[in-house]
């Protein structure tokens, strides 16, 4: 590097570092060479050496860092034109759009039952409605198991490479379901698509945690379920077309929904794998000196850098974290009504008087609700914070929903209760963002998300089955929800509380300790950390 590149490099970093006391150390390759031997020794921390840049930084946080955050987590600064020209890059070329196309082509391909089952998948695989249940639960029998050693690829391996993988499986089980002809067959390539979704959620928290300012993060995870509401909605116009297609080929509309969406998911798989940018150090992002001075500074915000090493005591720290377990059988809870409304939205809207195929087109208002809900949520939280308590509000009004459905007699009303219902979808944003804001370290973040998505998924897996062996209005399984959504409400105030008052101790107590973000600390050892409420 130049000595002018140099001097420009040093400016972008005094320009764009709002904590005016960060201090980042740009080094020349030979001085990286030199100082990467002696961190091996000093640092437990096992980095890809294809993403280590010839400009590698240390990136440091004190106390000052500490103390340009207010008591919420939050703090003013300018983003200059160069940063705006790399969140933009991330937004429309790099990250964003893989991330909303997998997201819609996986909430979509999973609901492909909900629209069959107006199509005649009913009839042809010989299924009664407790055994269309267990096909709408046993998805996230396969997405549980899954689990496991998704955390342990998410952290071992690329993460785009891995996606595309998964997607391309996943696409080609959904095309294999037109072949079922009864129960067994059915629930089997239903446990096999859940099995292979179940990286989605957990890959893409990790993307935008490495690639995005805490503050910009809601947006981005909201995309991600505005994608599932577009999906919603398109997906009931996309049902209506397809299932006039009964009887080509030979073949029931349901039959063809399998066909071309699995085909549809396989090619996507195949664009993901290939362009899907998974590192904020790759050569594709940090293409200058500049750049990675931006980037940088950006890891001082969300306090996360990629490693390969998996990190037990990471794991120990968050089960004994009481913030944890408010925060997975939150997802548990808010899920079980997800789990439901996704299998059974269809067969709720026909019970109110209305025909196969107009049921499937009232559900597009469900996702046009859906993107609304988020889009509220997020713009109160980008400009005010209190993720958590968001949360509780959106809950509060999908109660009111379920309630009206169960109650009131009259059609009009229990399709306005059941739109109500799709605010708890922004309510689980809100949860998802506090747990990208406030959890640090790489091993235990992919740990709380790995666990919080298990809990998620339990509750998915149990909401079909409260349904079983009722018909509609489905009276006790909606009060069961009813119940859920409180509880879940109060462990979340439990979950903002405990961080609003350890915020307050750490700026009472300032530490005099520096930390090396890169030397991958969670949020408990790195004090300088205040939680974002």
């Amino acid at each position: 590097m130049s000595a002018d590149q140099e001097h420009k490099a040093e400016e972008t970093v005094t320009y764009e570092t709002v904590l005016e006391t960060t201090e980042v150390v740009t080094t020349t390759k030979t001085e990286v060479d030199e100082h990467s031997k002696m961190e091996k020794r000093e640092i437990d921390v096992e980095t890809d050496a294809s993403s280590i840049s010839d400009n590698d930084s240390k990136i440091i946080m004190d106390k000052n860092v500490r103390e340009a955050y207010d008591a919420t987590g939050d703090h003013q600064y300018v983003q200059s034109a160069e940063e705006r020209a790399y969140v933009r890059r991330l937004d429309y070329v790099l990250v964003m759009p893989c991330i909303c196309l997998l997201n819609f082509l996986q909430f979509f391909d999973k609901s492909a039952v909900n629209y069959g089952a107006v199509l005649g998948l009913k009839t042809d695989t010989n299924i009664d409605g407790n055994q269309f249940s267990w096909i709408g639960s046993i998805f996230y029998l396969g997405y549980l198991i899954y689990q496991a050693p998704n955390s342990y690829f998410l952290q071992r391996l690329p993460i785009g490479r891995y996606l595309g993988i998964i997607i391309i499986l996943w696409g080609f089980v959904l095309a294999m379901t037109q072949f079922a002809s009864d129960f067994s067959q059915l629930a089997a390539l239903r446990f096999l698509l859940g099995f292979f979704e179940a990286g989605v959620y957990p890959s893409c928290l990790m993307i935008i945690t490495i690639f995005y300012r805490r503050r910009e993060q809601s947006a981005r995870i909201g995309f991600i379920y505005i994608c599932n509401g577009i999906a919603m909605a398109v997906g009931g116009l996309i049902g209506y077309g397809i299932g006039n297609m009964h009887g080509v080929g030979g073949k029931s509309g349901w039959k063809w929904i399998m066909i071309i969406l699995g085909s549809i998911t396989v090619f996507c798989g195949i664009l993901c794998f290939f362009l899907l940018v998974d590192d904020p150090k790759s050569k594709y992002v940090a293409r200058t000196p500049e750049v990675r001075a931006i980037i940088n500074e950006r890891t001082l915000d969300h306090a996360v850098v990629q490693t390969k090493k998996i990190k037990v005591a990471h794991m120990i720290e968050s089960l004994k974290e009481v913030r944890l377990w408010c925060f997975v059988f939150a997802a548990l809870l808010i899920n079980m009504q997800n789990g439901a409304l996704s299998t059974y939205s269809s067969l709720i809207t026909s019970s109110f008087g209305f025909s196969s195929l107009n049921a499937i087109l009232l559900t597009i208002p469900n996702g046009v609700v859906d993107i609304i809900y988020i889009i509220l949520a997020i713009a109160f939280n980008q400009k005010y914070g209190y993720t958590l308590p968001i949360a509780c509000v959106t809950l509060a009004w999908s109660t009111l929903g379920l309630i009206l459905l169960i109650t009131i007699p009259v059609a009009k009303v229990k399709l306005l209760g059941l739109y109500m219902t799709w605010s708890y979808a922004a309510g689980f944003v809100m949860l998802l963002t506090s747990l990208t804001n406030n959890v640090a370290g790489y091993t235990k973040k992919i740990f709380y998300s790995s666990v919080l998505v298990t809990f998620y998924t339990v509750g998915n897996f149990l909401g079909p089955i409260s349904l079983m062996n009722q018909t509609a209005p489905y009276v006790a399984g909606m009060t069961v929800f009813c119940v859920a959504n409180v509880i879940a409400i109060i462990l979340m105030m439990i979950a903002h509380v405990s961080m609003a008052r350890e915020n307050k101790r750490r700026l009472a107590n300032p530490s005099e300790i520096k930390v090396n973000v890169n030397d991958d600390l969670t949020d408990k050892e790195n004090t300088n950390i205040i939680y974002r409420i």
